[in-house]
């Protein structure tokens, strides 16, 4: 046998090689495929640059199919440049657009800057509303939201200046031109206010509030501030620190032609609104972008609120009048007022979660207006409720003196804990009753100032607010609260400062009239809520005893620990049996503890309370003559039936 050749060696040697790696190759395809986690699976599907930094699926195709993969990685601006000189040569198909807005957008966050993030929500608008209706998205494709939340975060940065958001005309510079901005100052006028120091929403977590809501749409969610303009007369109740959820909106038209010319003209528009404002588009009805329950919450934490419930106990005159009564936005015409009236150490920020899940209901939103009552919660039952009534009364005649508001006249006013009896001195008829229990003379016949005179008599004697027609106590001590009636509380009370105006009055009437009054021991002084709290004491003793006015409808919300009703259940400061009163239309017992403002079940019951209260007494049209407006009905009061839903409920993590 003759020797094998080196050459033949050598040619066996890598045949024998390339069958090796055949083999190798053939165990480990390219493309192969394995069971995971559906949720990853998703998560790849789904990721972007908003959700994770890192660009999606959809737009890394796009670097494929334009062989820039490689050249985004190392010159990301010069590969987005290239893109635009595609689309502007027609060389892109419509639904790629969202990802131009997603790589400007990127690169933006890594390095570009407020260029790229107007050039975002430029592109992204080019894909949301192009010139040509032919292509216009499908509805059902996930890029349409995407892009429009690149759109709203790319204006918000565009037009950020340190922390707050800048909103005026001007000349902004592009990567491929100049934007020049229109901006009517106007627009920034909400009610006898101008909106000022919008921050953007997208920049703050918020932490405390079991539901968030947010309602989607295009444009950059703010919350802005509020400022009394100059010169107005400024009574529509508006708080003075309340945050306002405000959208911004930078409208293009003919983008793709502006394109072309590197000279883009746009206007910017204003919106406040509460998820309930919509704006014309191409021709189409587009919801804009809020975030209610952002806005509140940054109202809450830029206040000093919740430091000041046990002051607003212990101190009186610490509330300015004219800051009692308040809203969340301003006399809107055709709206039913609810009215919440906060309890014992506590403020109207205990309402904010029932107002976070009301407001944010469209049912109930676009039917109702919500006003918050504060006051010194220490002073005298009597004359924080004569406060109450004041200040009813006073806004209804200076939001409507000319009486063309009907809806101002089916208030619904709702009380927790002493806010509750509060809320019932609003619609009962007390005559002589709370006077009888001091004196045996006649009022009229006592010597005191006439300034004396009628502080007393306005405390005193109650009458009905004629514009509250319904009225829903809740945790309410109608026989009083054992924990008022407590060594301790009382030990409290006695530091507490009567208003000034109370102290002189019921001085100089003792003074002046001292045999005329049946007052015994501690009842000589000026008495606290915690006093007229106390099971026994005459002030909550007659109070329970006056019904409520014809024509009101009434309701109860009892809080207990237990789940059930069984003798001295209770919520820890009120028994189920001081809550209960005859004579409501519904009572619900809910498991919670005695602040149950925020208890799902709570709100609940108030919801449904609200939506009866369209069905059964809707308002007359808005611009009804003055006089045509109907006076108070005077209906025969209605046969009412208790009814008591027992439920086993989980406690829910309210305040206690």
């Amino acid at each position: 046998m003759r020797p094998t050749a080196p050459s033949e060696l050598r040619r066996a040697v890598t045949l024998a090689l390339c069958a090796i790696l055949l083999a190798q190759s053939a165990c480990f395809a390219p493309i192969r495929v394995k069971r995971v986690d559906a949720k990853r699976v998703h998560r790849a599907l789904t990721d972007n640059e908003l959700t994770r930094g890192e660009i999606s699926r959809e737009t890394r195709n796009l670097l494929y199919n334009y062989d820039l993969t490689e050249r985004y990685a190392k010159d990301p601006a010069g590969a987005i440049q290239e893109l635009h000189a595609a689309y502007l040569a027609g060389k892109m198909l419509p639904e790629e657009r969202a990802a131009l807005a997603e790589l400007a957008f990127h690169y933006a966050e890594n390095g570009g800057g407020r260029r790229f993030h107007l050039l975002s929500a430029v592109y992204a608008w080019m894909y949301l509303f192009p010139d040509d209706p032919k292509d216009q998205p499908s509805r059902f494709s996930p890029r349409v939201r995407f892009a429009c939340d690149l759109y709203n975060r790319g204006l918000t940065e565009a037009l950020k200046n340190g922390k707050d958001v800048e909103l005026r005309s001007g000349t902004y510079q592009s990567p491929y031109g100049t934007l020049d901005v229109r901006f009517d100052p106007s627009a920034l006028r909400w009610g006898e206010h101008e909106l000022v120091n919008p921050v953007p929403i997208a920049e703050l977590q918020v932490d405390g509030f079991p539901t968030y809501y947010r309602w989607t749409g295009i444009g950059a969610p703010l919350a802005a501030g509020v400022k009394s303009i100059e010169g107005s007369k400024d009574v529509d109740l508006l708080a003075r620190r309340v945050r306002v959820p405000v959208t911004a909106l930078l409208r293009f038209t003919n983008l793709e032609a502006q394109l072309r010319t590197r000279h883009i003209e746009a206007t910017l528009e204003i919106y406040p609104g509460y998820g309930d404002r919509t704006v014309t588009i191409a021709g189409r009805e587009v919801p804009l972008e809020a975030e209610p329950t952002a806005a509140m919450a940054l109202t809450l934490s830029e206040t000093d609120i919740w430091s000041r419930e046990l002051t607003g106990f212990l101190r009186s005159g610490l509330i300015d009048k004219k800051t009692r009564l308040v809203s969340t936005r301003p006399y809107e015409p055709g709206l039913i007022p609810v009215v919440f009236v906060h309890g014992t150490a506590s403020s109207a920020a205990r309402w904010a979660q029932m107002y976070n899940e009301l407001d944010n209901d469209p049912r109930i939103h676009k039917r109702f207006q919500f006003w918050f009552f504060s006051y010194e919660t220490g002073n005298p039952i009597a004359y924080s409720s004569m406060l109450l009534r004041d200040a009813l009364t006073n806004a209804v005649a200076t939001l409507d003196p000319e009486r063309r508001d009907p809806a101002l006249r089916h208030m619904v006013v709702i009380g927790h804990s002493q806010g509750g009896l509060l809320t019932k001195a609003t619609v009962v008829e007390s005559g002589s009753r709370f006077w009888d229990n001091i004196s045996h003379t006649p009022f009229d016949e006592l010597r005191m100032s006439d300034a004396t005179r009628e502080l007393l008599r306005r405390a005193l004697f109650f009458h009905p607010v004629p514009e509250v027609r319904r009225v829903v106590f809740i945790a309410t001590p109608h026989h009083g609260s054992y924990i008022a009636g407590s060594w301790f509380a009382h030990q409290l009370a006695r530091l507490v400062k009567a208003p000034l105006d109370v102290s002189k009055g019921v001085g100089e009437a003792i003074t002046g009239n001292r045999e005329a009054l049946v007052l015994k021991g501690t009842e000589a002084r000026i008495p606290t809520s915690v006093d007229n709290m106390t099971p026994g004491n005459r002030f909550v003793r007659t109070l329970v005893t006056i019904p409520v006015a014809p024509g009101v409808t009434a309701h109860s919300i009892i809080p207990i620990t237990d789940g059930k009703i069984a003798p001295n259940a209770g919520d820890g400061v009120v028994k189920y049996e001081s809550a209960h009163i005859d004579g409501v239309e519904s009572e619900l017992v809910v498991q919670s503890p005695h602040s149950c403002q925020d208890n799902p079940h709570t709100i609940g019951e108030v919801r449904r309370i609200l939506l009866e209260h369209l069905e059964q007494e809707p308002p007359e049209p808005v611009g009804i003559t003055p006089a045509s407006t109907p006076e108070r009905r005077e209906k025969p009061e209605p046969e009412r039936k208790r009814v008591i839903r027992r439920r086993r409920l989980t406690p829910v993590g309210a305040p206690h």
